[in-house]
């Protein structure tokens, strides 16, 4: 029953879906109060239909029953409780409910806490948000059902992919959704205004804070992914530019240039067309990412489903929203007045070319990511864009990029200094020289790129300093004063200085795991030694162990470093009965000056084993530079003017509230 009951719930969440994307519509072009109204309302019905049937499709997983086709599929009895709950999501229809009630979830929330829109822009996005919902709702009811009976229902389930059975893929999805998810509210607030034909600052203002939402839980949905490859795969890499890693990074870039070209619309209000174009383009290729896991393009770990019908309805549906959306923007762009000007050097200078500058590094990976896909489908041909190219082409454009993150917050708006900024970032400079200096005297034997890495890293940590302390003015007033405007300086600005700083730490991680990391692939036999960066590993042997559901060869390396025992590690190879297949389990100790990363293979049938050891340093502040990036953005969110309107709105309700 619980089966039907989830099934019903999606078609009445479709039948609220049409109401939500035409009445709301339609009130707000003739002025219907009421049914504007009736946009808030239908989107609380399809949050609160949706919610049922993701929960009808949980107790199904929950429970083992395998009556239910998807549950058959994608579960087992003797799974443990956590990857029964996470294989809700751990498969193309069960995935597509996650985002279709995300979808709903989001809807609602415009709809509760978009009290400060006006009731006919508000009306609009909810219709906007209604029509993508009737999108996914018909792929997910007429292509996708999870609720599927199976006749006779199985003894078992043939269980969840083993390399999903992880805690980092159990939350891994949920929060990359959310910021696929999320940018649809930026895509429907760009519509909403191209069909109001009007933007101004008080749009770019509510905007802000759902895109800065949406970014951050992609920022860790991206991170937590990562950190899955690096820990799971047992190859000791954390990015590979695959396809699909790539689907989910192109959004993520788009919605970076969106939120800095988005202050220039509401500080100058400028870039407007820009701004709204971008909106456009994140969803998009959110969307894209949907259409390269599901429909069968692309054979990845991350791919979903290979059935070419589903490939094909989610493709139209992308022409028609791409297609329906840049149409719309041809038709009303030149509408949108210029705005304020600026001189090239300025703030918003700046923040243009961040915007060039992730615009471009967008296409490139965009390029490298369908040409492969192209030449086949054109030619048969079968060639791979890996990275090489990508690393060639992206590197040289993040370059400039993160120069440019110390410099722009310390021009001024509309006409800006540049030599006066660079005079103050002398700190910043000699910090610069100083790491690369002390990166060549130390670690000669590491590429020359390296150190213009850690020189990254230094000018954009120190320029962060100094960017903070010219905001309380330090050393030109006295401390006491230097402390109340350190008290009184907006969150945003914290935000955006933790955000930067993230940037910083998450280049100083790649630069120096990419460098200096220390590689050892051998065969080792009970009592070997091999040496690994400082350490010595000695193997203890291996043996065979059971798990909950499956077996494992679980090694034992004790590790020593100047002749002191330090700790033991043990990573295993997993063997998995149902389905079948062989994981491996690293073992990792993580400090803050790098991991000690141990592989265990194959015996070779000698008495020895196969064994891969890694020295990664400071690989760990790629992740932690990601959550600074994604801490900034919530500690910016908490800022009260992203929970007002605009000034020119204040000022408008001012004027008007005497005459009520």
């Amino acid at each position: 029953m619980t089966a039907e009951l989830g099934h019903f719930a999606l078609v009445l969440a479709l039948a609220v879906a049409l109401v939500q994307s035409t009445l709301p519509l339609v009130g707000a072009w003739t002025g219907n109060v009421a049914w504007m109204a009736l946009g808030r309302t239908a989107a609380l019905a399809q949050a609160a239909l949706a919610l049922i049937a993701f929960a009808m499709l949980t107790v199904a997983f929950v429970g083992s029953d395998f009556s239910v086709v998807n549950v058959a599929q994608n579960s087992h009895s003797l799974k443990p409780m956590l990857y029964k709950v996470a294989g809700v999501w751990g498969n193309h229809e069960g995935s597509l409910l996650l985002w279709v009630t995300i979808l709903a979830l989001f809807g609602a929330a415009v709809a509760v806490f978009g009290g400060n829109l006006p009731m006919s822009l508000r009306a609009r996005i909810l219709s906007v948000q209604g029509m993508i919902g009737i999108g996914f709702l018909l792929f997910i009811l007429l292509t996708s059902n999870p609720f599927l009976r199976l006749d006779p229902a199985p003894v078992d389930g043939n269980g969840l992919n083993p390399l999903l059975q992880d805690p980092g893929l159990a939350f891994h999805p949920p929060l990359l959704y959310l910021g696929y998810v999320g940018l649809s509210v930026a895509f429907s607030f760009a519509v909403a205004a191209l069909i109001e034909g009007r933007v101004d600052p008080a749009w770019a203002r509510w905007v802000r804070p759902w895109t800065l939402v949406a970014w951050c839980f992609l920022t860790l949905g991206i991170a937590l992914g990562s950190y899955w490859a690096y820990y799971e795969l047992g190859w000791g890499g954390w990015w590979f530019w695959d396809p699909v890693e790539n689907a989910s990074f192109m959004p993520w870039l788009a919605a970076t240039a969106l939120l800095h070209s988005a202050i220039v619309a509401e500080k100058r209000d400028a870039l407007k067309s820009w701004t709204i174009l971008l909106a456009i383009i994140a969803f998009s290729l959110s969307l894209l990412g949907t259409f390269l896991v599901r429909s069968g393009v692309l054979t990845s770990v991350h791919a979903f489903a290979t059935d070419p019908a589903r490939g094909v309805f989610i493709l139209i549906f992308l022409c028609l929203v791409v297609g329906g959306s840049l149409a719309l923007y041809s038709f009303r762009a030149g509408e949108l007045k210029a705005g304020g000007l600026f001189a090239p050097m300025s703030r918003e200078g700046a923040l243009v070319l961040n915007n060039l500058l992730l615009a471009t590094a967008t296409g490139s990976v965009l390029l490298g990511t369908l040409y492969p896909l192209f030449l086949d489908a054109i030619t048969a041909e079968k060639v791979s864009v890996g990275p090489p190219f990508f690393n060639a082409v992206f590197v040289p454009l993040m370059t400039p990029l993160v120069v440019a993150m110390a410099v722009g917050p310390l021009l001024a708006w509309k006409r800006g200094d540049l030599a006066g900024a660079l005079q103050r970032l002398k700190f910043a400079f000699a910090a610069a020289a100083i790491a690369v200096l002390a990166g060549w005297w130390w670690l000669a034997d590491g590429p020359v790129l390296a150190l213009l890495g850690l020189g990254l890293f230094a000018w954009v940590t120190v320029g962060v300093i100094v960017e903070w302390a010219e905001r309380v003015g330090l050393g030109r007033v006295a401390l006491r004063d230097s402390l109340n405007r350190a008290l009184n300086l907006p969150r945003a600005a914290y935000g955006m200085s933790l955000a930067h700083l993230g940037i910083a730490l998450t280049v100083l991680g790649i630069t120096a795991s990419s460098a200096w990391q220390r590689e050892v692939l051998t065969i080792l036999k009970p009592g070997d030694k091999v040496d690994v960066g400082s350490y010595t590993l000695t193997f203890e042997g291996a043996r065979q162990m059971r798990g909950p559901n499956y077996t494992a060869l679980q090694g034992s390396f004790a590790v020593a470093k100047g002749g002191q025992h330090l700790y033991v590690l043990q990573p295993e190879t997993r063997r998995f009965p149902q389905p079948p297949m062989d994981t491996t389990e690293a073992a990792i100790e993580s400090t803050l000056a790098g991991d000690l990363y141990v592989v265990i293979g194959e015996p070779d049938g000698k008495g020895g084993y196969a064994a891969r050891l890694y020295w990664k340093p400071l690989v760990i502040w790629i992740w932690l530079g990601a959550v600074a990036m994604a801490a900034g953005g919530v500690v910016s969110l908490t800022d009260r003017r992203h929970r007002v309107g605009a000034p020119s709105r204040q000022r408008a309700q001012a004027a008007a509230a005497p005459a009520e």
